[in-house]
Formats: structure tokens, sequence, C-alpha cells
């Protein structure tokens, strides 16, 4: 059970507004509370923060804003007291456009070793006025940008995050570098970003038809060269030999594969350990989505005998609460899916704020950060909505996220009643829902074996039964539906005389 901290936004111990390692360190206890194993944290590393560092301008040192080495290493020890891991993200795509290696090559003149580490072309058309293919950045707008000298670089996603040439020994020997630095300081793992777009075509071919900007996922890559290319999984080898120097360490790749067939070679014996899979998060509140999402990541992690991944939210995508229709209806059904999400086999990621039920927060434009806003020409209001810092205590903004006047997004004035401290002791809130599944998972043997058996359900509803024995029913459809034999162990909402409420789930056995 991973619980993903997006650092800048879960709690603030130095006054300024922005979330913080110390803010990890002092928030724990909850952690261990709400009964979770291990942790995924977001980039802290040295960056200017055009994509909220996600563009790493040192990826061996923390930046100010989050703390320093010794706040980390404090972190680390205090959670392995707590019995909790620490995974970190790493970003192996591209670099800041601060890092040093960019900031020689744009010095350097065209054709120089220095540009060798990223993708520097020559334009096409007259004087090369034109990008030299046709991809888009993921953020909107050319993937391509160009230098006064006339040549162009490549980033699929902000201008600021140049992408690295894997092909290149400097760039390899540098994240081995990397991945041993943080593993001798006792990080348990790592979660890589944008796995899947690490290896580049050499002949860096037009893409036969150019996505809409914010698609990451591709069912063709001959049709996106951009992204899952062959050799990526050479380069996971790789990572995977220096992680494997290290006892009882873990690779997670994002990898935005929608083939069952490719997605599980990111997964192989020698790859990663685990692979992100997002169709229970892109699926509609509907059964039959449900069920087609949770058998094509069973089948696909089967066939490589990996354990499958469960996700609803994350800091890239809307909050399921809100994706579900909002309000009381959204986080009725939030409930329902947290015990579908919780009841599968296999590895779990629940997003900051999920145990809580927050929903995605309508900002006003001046408010917004994110680069997708303005690389959309304000098409796009990006993820900031999805960010918004936790809720700790009190009735009014920051709710306890800060002693300081403000926080880096605004808070709602109607979250008192989300926050930590209003929903610890409420039997009933989602809060308590998520530790009581929580528990159950980790400790009841009906939630064992790795193997998922379908029952017949009414239309608009599923039912499945663990190895173990544990059966969870989903009723995603409009009337009662009769609860499956067995013993109710946990629902997400009340249940009426035996007989299973729409937007509600339960477990049996």
């Amino acid at each position: 059970m991973f619980y993903q901290v997006y650092v800048r936004s879960f709690a603030d111990a130095n006054t300024d507004g922005v979330g913080d390692l110390r803010g990890v360190r002092d928030r724990l206890g909850y952690l261990s509370l709400l009964g979770i194993d291990a942790l995924w944290l977001t980039p802290f590393y040295r960056s200017p923060m055009a994509d909220h560092g996600y563009d790493v301008a040192d990826p061996r040192d923390v930046d100010p804003i989050f703390g320093n080495l010794d706040d980390l290493d404090e972190l680390i020890r205090a959670a392995h007291q707590e019995g909790l891991r620490v995974t970190i993200d790493l970003i192996p795509n591209h670099t800041s456009d601060r890092h040093p290696w960019f900031m020689a090559a744009g010095s350097a003149p065209p054709g120089s070793a220095e540009r060798e580490r990223y993708f520097f072309r020559p334009g096409r058309g007259p004087d090369g006025a034109m990008p030299p293919n046709n991809w888009l950045s993921v953020f909107g707008g050319p993937a391509w940008s160009r230098l006064p000298d006339g040549e162009w670089y490549l980033h699929l996603f902000a201008p600021q995050q140049p992408d690295l040439n894997w092909s290149h020994p400097d760039v390899v020997a540098d994240f081995e570098q990397t991945m041993q630095f943080w593993l001798d300081r006792g990080v348990d793992g790592f979660r890589l970003d944008v796995a899947h777009g690490m290896a580049k075509p050499a002949d860096l071919p037009d893409m036969a038809e150019p996505q809409a900007p914010g698609v990451l996922k591709h069912a063709d890559h001959e049709a996106d060269p951009r992204f899952d290319n062959d050799g990526v999984h050479d380069l996971h080898r790789m990572i995977r030999r220096v992680a494997d120097k290290y006892a009882d360490r873990v690779l997670t790749g994002e990898a935005w594969v929608v083939d069952d067939d490719r997605l599980a070679r990111y997964v192989r014996p020698d790859e990663l350990h685990l692979a992100f899979n997002f169709r229970l998060l892109e699926a509609d509140w509907n059964a039959e989505m449900f069920v087609e999402a949770i058998t094509h990541s069973l089948n696909a992690m089967s066939s490589v005998d990996a354990p499958p991944t469960w996700v609803l939210s994350n800091h890239d995508m809307d909050r399921h609460v809100t994706r579900y229709g909002g309000g009381e209806l959204g986080t009725r059904r939030a409930r329902a899916a947290a015990l579908v999400q919780l009841a599968l086999p296999g590895v779990a990621y629940v997003y900051n704020g999920d145990e809580l039920g927050l929903p995605n927060v309508e900002l006003p434009d001046e408010a917004l950060q994110d680069p997708v806003w303005e690389r959309s020409d304000h098409a796009d209001r990006g993820r900031d909505g999805e960010r918004v810092p936790l809720p700790w205590n009190g009735a009014e903004p920051p709710y306890g996220f800060t002693e300081g006047p403000g926080t880096w997004l605004p808070m709602p004035a109607d979250w008192g009643g989300l926050a930590v401290e209003a929903q610890l002791d409420d039997p009933d809130s989602m809060l308590s829902l998520y530790r009581n599944a929580l528990e159950i998972r980790r400790e009841h043997p009906a939630m064992s074996g790795d193997e998922v058996q379908w029952f017949g359900a009414p239309t608009g509803c599923l039912a499945f039964r663990r190895t173990g024995g544990l059966v969870c029913a989903l009723n995603a459809a409009d009337e009662l539906v009769p609860m499956p034999p067995g013993e109710v162990v946990l629902s997400s909402g009340p249940l009426e005389d035996g007989m299973l409420p729409p937007d509600t789930a339960a477990w049996l056995v």
C-alpha cells in the first residue's frame, strides 16, 4: 500500500506556505495510523520550479524550498522507525534548462560535444525556420524550441525541460550515479517519471497523426514515435542492475501504454518491478468499464508474473470525487470505488487527500501555476486543481497546513469538515473508511491470493471473489440489488435490509 506524497502540498514546517520534507516527517504518525506501507515522494530536487520540481537542475541535492539533505536523511530514518518504506521520484527523460549540461550546451556551437547529451537538430524549411519534425509537447505547442544560433532542441514537456539523449554514455553514467547516491542514503526505491519516453528513434520520424496536448497514452507506438520505443527496455535493464546491487529495493515505472502485451514488457523479470496501470483511473463510473479495466490489468501482469497496480487519482489527473460527479454523489461513488480498488490483489496507491475525500478545486485564473495553463493559451486549466494543500485541522484556511499567512495555492473556505482532525473520530468519515479498509486488507485472511473470480451480477453491478475468500460487490446502477451471500465486514455506505444501494460497495466473507 503506497501513499503518494505531493511534497509541496502535504505539510509545511517552515511557514512559507509550501510543503517540505520536515512537514512530511512531522506527519509520519498520521501515515502510520492510516495503515500504509510505503511513501512515494514527488521531486524535491534543486529546480527552478518551471514544472513544480519535475524540471531538475541537480538530481543529487534538495531544493532549499523543501529543506536539505539532512532533512531527507531524518525523514528516511524516522519513516523506517515507523515501519514505512520511502520511495522517491526520479526524472530520467529530461532535465531542467538550468542544469549545468544544458547551460553548457546552450553556450556551445552547433555540432559541439556539449549538445550531444540532448537532442539538438537543424530546422526544416527555408532558413531552418520550421521544427525538425511534427512532434507536439504534452503541455501544448511544438515539442521543439529554437536557440538564437538557429538550432532546435527537443522537449516533450515544457521548453524548460529538454529531453536527454539516452544513447549518450554520459547520460547513462550520471543516472547510475544518481541512483547510487540516493540508495546509499537509505531510499527504498524509485518511481521513474515518463518511464516509457526515455528512448527515442534515431531518425526522430514524424508522428503519423499528431496527438492532442496532454495525451500520454499510446496504443500504437509506431504511429507516435515519442513514446514506448523498444530501446527503452535495455535502459530499464540497466536501471534494474543498479537497483539489484542493493537488497530489497523496488522500481516502479510511469508507463502510459495501453496495449496489454507492451505494458507487460516493462515488468519482465529483469526490468522494473511495477508499472503503473491507469485503466482503473481512466474508467468512468460504470461497472462494465471497471470490469474491463480490472480484467485487462490482471491479464497483462499475470503474463509476466508481476503484481498489478491500482490507482484512482494522482497529481496529474482530476481527483475521482470530482470525476465521479462531485459533491455528495461523487463522494459516495469515491467511497465505493475505494473498496473496489483496495479489494484487488496487487499493489494499491493512494494519492494524498484521497483518504479525505478531497475534490478538485476551481481556482481563479490568477492562482494557476501549472505550465499547461500558459502552454495551452489558457485553453487547459492544468493540474493545479488536484494539487491544493491538505487540510489538517481547524475551520478555515490554511487548516493547519502551515503556520504562515498563506499557501502556495489557495485553499477553499468550506474544507473544515474534510480536515484530518474533523474526520479522525467520525466513524462514518472517508478517513475512517480508508483506515478500516486498510486494516482488513492487511490483516484479514480472506484478503489473500492473486486471482479474482467474477460472479454474475445484475446490470450495472460487479462482484468478484479473492482466492482467500473475500467478496467485493459494487452497485453502480440506479436501483437496490440483492447482496451476495456472506457476512458483511465493511461497506462504503449504509445497507438496506440485505440489499446493496446504488453507488455503494461492500466486502463480505
